[in-house]
């Protein structure tokens, strides 16, 4: 089989593609057969080498997939072989065959797109547990995103619009029309003090901040909250420049996510919080598989609408790669073996 491979940490150009023997399922493992994986900006800091807790070289990228289980390990009971199922590797999904947990696999209906389902599993699945496992949003309380023209931040205007929430999205100038078409007031980041514009919108700030970039913004984005807000921080985008580890970008993250953290301890009205989705599925196993299928059934109702901007062979993951400081912005890269 082929599966793609970081050998080192760099750019787009540290991926090859490789023919390896297929892998055998372990004890609780099933063996899928994939049929859609996401190629996303985690997967530039997997490959980068400024992903938290991430892999050393070598290893294969790929924070999730959909495909078709075709052997069943030791030990499994749940799912059967022609399953189709999705499910959250992390690492190593872009590969014609992957071996999961039975534990973390969730079975997908095969009607469904099998690209559209994907992003449900990382992009839809971060942006609805950022608002109702760790926010705890409330209708009518108001939501500032920032990336709101995103892929998670898309998926979080979508989702916030249906929970009847106020939202207020950051993005450059030009997704203006595609943030306020989701129901957001847009502001210009580059253009505008988004925490001025923000008090003169609301008066005392909002209820709820996302912060997926992290570094000083999230300071900022403090300070952006009214009296019982919540900051929820979510992301790094902030230690990479140009797809590759931008140091100075990992300094100002930690630094700031350190000070940002002691405000929040030492406030009595406003709290910071933390999001990882790997982690809280370790510890919420059932909660991931519960708003899994909450999220099958609002793309079945046609609530949400997960756009693939690119369907690419897995031998073009190089280029996918290349891609995402721009395509990414428009819809879910995905790699098709």
């Amino acid at each position: 089989m082929k599966r793609v491979v970081i050998d080192r940490f760099g750019g787009p150009e540290v991926l090859n593609v490789v023919e390896v023997e297929d892998p055998r399922p372990g004890p609780g493992e099933v063996r899928v057969r994939v049929l859609a994986s996401g190629v996303s900006f985690t997967d530039a800091q997997l490959r980068a080498g400024t992903y938290l807790g991430g892999p050393k070289p070598p290893f294969t990228p790929g924070y999730e997939l959909v495909g078709v289980v075709d052997e069943l390990g030791p030990g499994c009971s749940r799912i059967r072989v022609g399953d189709r199922i999705g499910a959250l590797t992390v690492w190593g999904a872009n590969a014609e065959k992957v071996c999961v947990p039975e534990v973390y696999a969730v079975e997908v209906p095969e009607d469904l797109d099998p690209a559209e389902v994907v992003s449900l599993v990382f992009p839809y699945m971060t942006a609805y547990q950022l608002l109702h496992r760790t926010a705890k949003a409330k209708p009518g309380e108001s939501v500032l995103v920032h990336g709101a023209a995103g892929r998670v931040g898309t998926a979080i205007l979508e989702l916030g619009a249906l929970a009847g929430l106020r939202l207020y999205g950051t993005a450059a100038g030009r997704d203006r029309a595609a943030v306020e078409r989701l129901g957001a007031v847009a502001i210009d980041y580059k253009n505008e003090d988004f925490l001025a514009r923000l008090r003169g919108l609301t008066g005392d700030g909002v209820d709820i901040a996302l912060d997926g970039i992290g570094g000083p913004l999230s300071l900022r984005s403090f300070r952006a909250l009214r009296p019982g807000g919540r900051l929820v921080v979510f992301g790094r985008y902030a230690t990479i420049a140009k797809g590759r580890k931008n140091w100075p970008g990992v300094v100002a993250w930690y630094a700031a996510t350190g000070s940002v953290a002691l405000w929040g301890w030492l406030s009595p009205r406003r709290k910071v919080l933390s999001y990882r989705i790997q982690k809280l599925r370790i510890h919420h196993q059932d909660w991931f598989q519960a708003d899994f299928l909450v999220l099958l059934e609002m793309l079945r109702r046609g609530e949400i609408h997960p756009v693939v901007a690119e369907r690419l062979p897995l031998s073009e993951a190089r280029h996918a790669h290349e891609l995402l400081g721009s395509t990414a912005a428009t819809g879910k890269i995905v790699l098709v073996p």
